[in-house]
């Protein structure tokens, strides 16, 4: 099996990572293209796999198409390749707010029948093989060729199939959030910095306890608000933080950050 990537970017380079790593294709069977030439050795330099400066070269070859670029310039690239694309050729998009609908319009038919096409959303996590990645399929995509998209993307991660409505959802709720966690143990550090603690400490406290949390949701599968409890005594000093975050407004500063995100997804 033939991959391409069109866009050799970090999100690119986290899939070609994982997909190596796991044996899932060796550095001959990958193909990527970028504008400029620094991006492309990097990446030839990185994983040993064929860099070119033509997209249409990349489409050619592939047998799976990734493009892994920013949706704003899918109208300059889709025109490109749409003509070079076999019509047995598994196209996916990592873009956010580019439907499927829009990109079966954006490739037309090129008098090569209906594309085979896959949405897909990760997020920056699978740099460090821990991505999360919501998966949606055209009409024309078989089990057996979904199955073998799938496999790829959980190279770096967990992956999800949903319904296309909810894509929008899974940018908000996973493929933005890592700049909400992100932002909160910034604000945790800062605050430990503010009361003396040297900042690589800090960050080290608020980064393992957000790890840890996140693993102990995962495994054990209890509800998040069972865990608070586990956590809170009455009388401590957590309920009296919590207090305070509820008395902020965390919980709906929360909702209204992703609804914001869903919104700007669905109007991208």
């Amino acid at each position: 099996m033939k991959i391409g990537f069109i866009g050799l970017g970090n999100m690119a380079m986290a899939m070609i990572g994982g997909i190596l790593a796991k044996g899932l294709a060796r550095p001959e069977e990958i193909m990527g293209s970028a504008r400029t030439a620094a991006t492309r050795e990097t990446a030839k330099q990185a994983y040993g796999i064929a860099t070119v400066p033509e997209n249409k070269q990349v489409a050619i070859w592939a047998d799976v198409l990734l493009l892994a670029v920013k949706p704003a310039v899918f109208p300059e690239v889709i025109p490109q390749i749409r003509e070079e694309i076999r019509e047995d050729t598994l196209v996916v998009s990592i873009a956010a707010g580019r439907s499927l609908a829009y990109l079966e319009q954006a490739f037309g038919d090129g008098g090569k029948g209906t594309r085979k096409l896959i949405r897909c959303m990760p997020n920056t996590p699978a740099l460090v093989g821990e991505g999360c990645t919501g998966v949606c399929a055209g009409e024309e995509v078989s089990p057996e060729e979904l199955h073998k998209v799938l496999e790829l993307l959980g190279a770096f991660g967990m992956v999800h199939v949903v319904p296309e409505s909810l894509m929008d959802v899974v940018v908000g709720v996973s493929g933005s959030a890592p700049a909400y966690v992100f932002l909160f143990l910034e604000a945790m550090a800062d605050e430990a910095v503010a009361q003396g603690m040297p900042r690589k400490q800090a960050y080290a406290f608020a980064t393992q306890a957000v790890l840890g949390s996140a693993r102990m949701l995962l495994e054990t599968g209890r509800h998040p608000g069972e865990l608070k409890d586990m956590v809170c005594s009455p009388g401590g000093t957590t309920i009296q933080a919590v207090k305070v975050l509820e008395e902020k407004g965390f919980r709906a500063a929360v909702m209204d950050a992703v609804e914001a995100c869903i919104e700007k997804s669905r109007n991208l």
